[in-house]
């Protein structure tokens, strides 16, 4: 399954800090960074159960914000890219 996750952590204390650096480890671990908070992540729904837990224990709710995007089955799902620092073509499967 193809998944974006977006993240946004409020840093304004040393908590909020470390958790900003764990979610982005967290992430690194199953997905590409495409962007400073943003990551897509081609992975299976095992694999999604246990990052999506994780990433919900790490956040404060009441001062961070966590979004996922289901975008369906990677051998379907395209992507596109417009300026610096290129998106890895992960299955042959980047429009460009």
């Amino acid at each position: 399954m193809f998944i974006l996750i977006t993240y946004d952590v409020s840093t304004e204390t040393p908590e909020g800090k470390k958790r900003l650096r764990k979610i982005a480890k967290e992430c690194i671990n199953y997905g590409q960074r495409v962007q400073n908070s943003v990551f897509e992540c081609e992975i299976s729904s095992a694999e999604w159960l246990r990052v999506k837990k994780k990433l919900t224990d790490i956040i404060d709710a009441e001062q961070d914000s966590l979004r996922f995007y289901y975008l369906g089955d990677s051998k379907k799902a395209k992507r596109e890219h417009i300026g610096k620092n290129p998106s890895k073509d992960m299955n042959g499967l980047l429009m460009v």
